[in-house]
């Protein structure tokens, strides 16, 4: 069970700050960024993403999700954090849990450093790879779900639901 921090289990005040091609720069939340589709020039500062989680707030309903995970034990089952977010951020994530009732010690926080669609595709695809076999995500951004989702074609032995909330 793989599931995004950014969004769905959590917001934050951090924002993505845009420079485009003519030095204009803004703000954007990260559900603004999710659905933002680059131009040539852009630039992105991801520095509010790096260490202190800025202003955290659970979103209950996809954090209840993962405490139902959680409390339904592994058997054999593996429940992963799939973040953008750099290393740095680890500390701030798994004391968020801690103080909102969420056991971090059952959970595998994966920290990618890269916001690209296809770096969470990626990990997910070497794990089907080394024989994972029942795979589901959850998160925020069509991207990300998307080439997640695409990999079901090219393992369809493989039981994959990437789902958008």
């Amino acid at each position: 069970r793989v599931f995004d921090f950014d969004d769905t289990l959590a917001t934050t005040d951090s924002m993505i700050i845009l420079k485009n091609a003519s030095g204009k720069i803004e703000k954007q939340t990260p559900a603004e960024w999710a659905v933002y589709k680059p131009r040539p020039g852009d630039e992105f500062d991801y520095s509010e993403f790096g260490g202190q989680l800025i202003n955290p707030q659970e979103i209950k309903d996809y954090a209840n999700i993962l405490r139902r995970v959680l409390g339904a034990g592994n058997d054999g089952r593996r429940t992963v954090i799939l973040t953008a977010r750099a290393a740095n951020a680890r500390e701030g994530i798994l004391s968020f849990l801690e103080d909102v009732g969420i056991d971090n010690t059952a959970i595998e926080l994966v920290t990618l450093g890269s916001s690209d669609p296809q770096s969470k595709a990626d990990w997910i695809e070497e794990k089907i790879n080394s024989g994972y076999s029942d795979i589901y995500f959850i998160d925020d951004s069509s991207k990300n779900v998307d080439a997640v989702q695409a990999l079901a074609d090219k393992h369809p032995n493989v039981k994959l639901r990437a789902q958008l909330i």
